[in-house]
């Protein structure tokens, strides 16, 4: 298993971009091969993530299949700020939405 903590902290976009290809070459060579992957960013998730868990306040919030966590409803509830999540060819993306007046 391979756990990797905030790899592309300092990275610029096209280093990224080649780390996460590795990251997808190494899912389809080794499919046994677990990785774990802990980021802020939803934009460093390799395309092949296929479960997430959401971590609020040192607690699990939620965990499961990446396409039921990585939801609009669920990131905003763990920042506790509105974010629009999209995904794109296989990518998530991860913006700020409309603030809620309070």
């Amino acid at each position: 298993m391979n756990l990797i903590d905030e790899p592309s902290t300092g990275l610029d976009v096209a280093a990224r971009e080649q780390f996460l290809q590795t990251l997808d070459d190494l899912h389809r060579t080794q499919p046994m091969l677990a990785t774990v992957l802990v980021t802020h960013h939803l934009e460093e998730l390799p395309e092949s993530t296929t479960h997430a868990a959401l971590l609020r306040d040192g607690h699990l919030q939620t965990a499961g299949p990446a396409t039921e966590v990585l939801t609009t409803e669920q990131i905003t509830e763990c920042f506790a700020y509105p974010i629009v999540i999209e995904r794109r060819e296989g990518r998530w993306l991860a913006r700020a939405g409309a603030r809620v007046a309070a």
